[in-house]
């Protein structure tokens, strides 16, 4: 894809337009600030590569990511306004909330990525992507959700490897990264990235800029300009927003997990004793 061009104005300016389209990985939860620095009290990956950005050129960035976004909520509630934006880079990293509801759906995935990715590829975007870990090493799930959850991942995966061979741009592979295993990595949760863990993205995602072409400072990747996490705050997290959300994907994928754990003990048992690999359904239903 070619390298975005920054427009400039009569007095050499350099402008680009940045739209950050997602989940709350996007949105910066795992990354605390003043509310004076951002009115959300979040910060996070794009802010800091938009930040870095704009030591080169005039930034207009618009960061439409909503905390709990599926790709489904990304085509109804960001696509048109990101393309209305214009942007020079766009990015799109949304699909593991799919992954964790009762409603997931390959098919459609598929279809919100893909639209999405060539929306944002038809106004001349350089397209930043990235492919997914696996959330279960991560969270120590027991193998009986492990597995099929990262077979949902793949399916993910697997779909970002189509946008980036259909539409190009810059994408950071997470399953390789060493430090994405590495505790302070990641927030209280374990599901969104800590300060450090939004650095390590953002310093990948300016690296990647640069190799391309683009001006820019790095990005540090030691903590500077957030709020210091404490256990108290942690258990504030817990207690307002964690617990609910756990309360929220037990509804959801109880009976999934049930279902899961019925076939896995039924399963034939392979040489060393594991159960044979079964296909997934298409879509699982509530």
């Amino acid at each position: 894809m070619a390298l975005p061009t920054p427009s400039s104005d009569r007095h050499g300016t350099r402008y680009l337009r940045f739209a950050a389209l997602g989940d709350s990985t996007t949105v910066g939860l795992g990354d605390p600030v003043a509310t004076s620095v951002s009115p959300t009290g979040w910060r996070g990956w794009a802010r800091l590569l938009a930040d870095a950005l704009a030591t080169s050129y005039d930034v207009s960035f618009c960061n439409l990511a909503v905390t709990g976004a599926t790709a489904g909520c990304v085509v109804a509630g960001q696509l048109d306004e990101a393309v209305a934006h214009r942007p020079d880079v766009a990015s799109l990293i949304v699909g593991v909330n799919d992954t964790m509801r009762s409603t997931w759906d390959p098919v459609r995935l598929r279809e919100d990525l893909m639209g999405t990715a060539e929306a944002l590829h038809g106004t001349g975007a350089l397209l930043l992507s990235a492919r997914f870990h696996d959330h279960g090493r991560v969270l120590g799930l027991p193998a009986v959700l492990r597995r099929p959850l990262g077979a949902r991942i793949e399916a993910v995966n697997e779909v970002y490897d189509e946008v980036h061979a259909t539409f190009g741009g810059l994408r950071i592979d997470l399953g390789l990264q060493q430090e994405v295993l590495d505790r302070s990595f990641w927030s209280v949760d374990r599901l969104h990235p800590s300060e450090l863990g939004h650095r390590v993205l953002a310093h990948g995602f300016a690296r990647l800029l640069v190799a391309e072409g683009l001006t820019l400072a790095p990005v540090a990747t030691t903590a500077e300009g957030g709020l210091a996490t404490s256990w108290r705050s942690d258990l504030r997290w817990c207690v307002a927003e964690g617990a609910p959300w756990i309360g929220r994907r037990a509804r959801d994928l109880g009976p999934w997990a049930v279902r899961t754990a019925w076939h896995e003990a039924r399963a034939p048992r392979g040489p060393a004793g594991r159960a044979e690999p079964r296909a997934l359904p298409a879509r699982a239903g509530k």
